[in-house]
């Protein structure tokens, strides 16, 4: 259950030639759980759309924003405000049926042509530089208090019109209807919502800002319940089970001493235990945490998660040695998740044993084609190169790093130095040139 934290540094030269960089604060934060449980959710949607399986690439931004977007080919953007605001798992079913309309429909936003290629972290800076740069008049004062949630971005670039909207809604129904799945918490959801369109814009929710919302979508939804066979069909009970784990689960993360506080140390409903867990974790209460998962182990021996949370405790307080096990049985237990085998990489690379540096880095090479576009994963295998004194690749690494960030000069340099490092014609040689004839198109275009 390792959250993984990006930031994605809004530079308002991605764009436009201004004198200063912007910070968005926007992070984009990885877990092998949640993004479980978004596919499992999500994939029966994308099959009735007719969308390729895997094609559509869930991407989870930190921020107590109510919003949820598609941008940059098929990447669905879900921001944790918007979990901690749906109530039940049907609901955000019917965000995703909604987005996943917007993607079958050709509605995606495109501010230039690379954004369709570019990583979910370049697209979040690129999206949030722009507003820095519109936001502001001569590019300078205000640029660094921007965030997404607010900014000129969503309203010019990310803003769907009505028409697209009620097309999107359109979609969903009929995406749920494939399935036998009521449109009851998509109804809900948008109720809840309906009451923002009173308010000024400032005070909207960012969904209702970019998704304008009517009445008539509103009552297009109910009709269509009205006259659904599935409309008094529920979901199973382990999807319920899942997104109340998930979601106690992130309150434990994002607001520990919050959930510390508001759930009682008696609880015995597993997610609140789960929460606790990492919110002791996340408070430095290493031995309280170790105790409740263990418990919790004992209950559910083969939750993969679990063993992922034990891994990750023992990691981030020194015990990289101690760690090494449960990833691994995490690994095994979830047929090698690359985010599991992330976090297994990471305790190998700290862990100080004698062959530990050796099967990091054949960890990192192996999840490092799933994860091509991860920033993250290719500073870990450039650290992990460098140890092994392979400067040569770690110098290729850290060009793929930069060109995932979108920071196209960086990139070329430093594709630029692992050439003149590596032999010519060897793989890691060849794939520096790649990145570099990238850095270098892209820059001209």
């Amino acid at each position: 259950m390792r959250f993984f934290q990006i930031t994605c540094l809004a530079l308002a030269l991605f764009l436009l030639a201004l004198p200063t960089r912007a910070s968005s604060g926007l992070n984009i934060i990885r877990d092998a759980e949640t993004e479980a449980m978004l596919r499992s959710f999500g994939e029966p949607i994308f099959e009735a759309a007719g969308l390729p399986a895997g094609s559509v690439n869930f991407v989870l931004v930190q921020n107590n924003q109510i919003n949820a977007f598609v941008a940059g080919g098929s990447n669905m953007f879900i921001f944790t405000g918007l979990l901690r605001a749906a109530r039940t798992p049907d609901e955000l079913i019917g965000v995703i049926a909604h987005e996943t309309g917007h993607i079958a429909g050709g509605h995606l936003v495109r501010t230039r042509e690379e954004m369709r290629n570019a990583s979910a972290t370049a697209i979040l800076a690129t999206i949030a530089g722009v507003a820095a740069a519109a936001a502001s008049g001569d590019g300078g004062a205000g640029i660094a208090a921007l965030s997404l949630g607010n900014s000129v971005a969503e309203r010019t670039f990310l803003k769907y019109s009505r028409t697209q909207e009620s097309a999107a809604d359109q979609a969903a129904l009929d995406y749920l209807d494939r399935n036998h799945m009521s449109a009851t918490g998509m109804r809900n959801f948008l109720q809840r919502l309906q009451d923002q369109e009173l308010l000024p814009t400032d005070q909207q929710s960012a969904f209702v800002r970019t998704h304008p919302l009517t009445r008539e979508r509103v009552e297009a939804v109910t009709r269509h319940i009205e006259q659904s066979h599935a409309a008094a069909n529920p979901l199973p009970a382990s999807h319920t089970e899942t997104f109340n784990r998930v979601i106690r689960k992130l309150e434990g993360y994002l607001d520990p001493r919050g959930t510390l506080q508001r759930t009682s140390a008696t609880a015995t409903d597993f997610p609140t235990r789960y929460a606790r867990a990492l919110a002791f974790h996340m408070t430095g209460d290493t031995r309280g945490a170790l105790d409740l998962t263990e418990k919790l182990l004992r209950e559910e021996p083969n939750n993969p998660y679990l063993h992922e949370l034990k891994g990750q405790v023992l990691f981030e307080s020194g015990r990289a040695r101690e760690a090494i096990p449960a990833y691994r049985k995490a690994v095994s237990l979830s047929n090698g998740n690359a985010l599991l085998r992330l976090g297994l990489a990471q305790a190998l690379l700290d862990g100080g044993a004698a062959g530990d540096l050796s099967s990091a880095v054949n960890e990192l090479e192996s999840i490092i084609n799933i994860e091509r576009g991860s920033p993250h994963m290719w500073r870990l295998l450039a650290t992990a190169y460098g140890k092994q004194n392979q400067l040569g690749m770690a110098a290729y690494a850290l060009a793929e790093e930069a060109l995932a960030r979108g920071n196209k000069p960086v990139a070329a340099q430093q594709a630029k130095r692992a050439q003149e490092m590596l032999t010519r014609g060897s793989p890691g040689w060849i794939r520096a040139g790649d990145v570099l004839g990238a850095a270098e198109t892209k820059e001209e275009e």
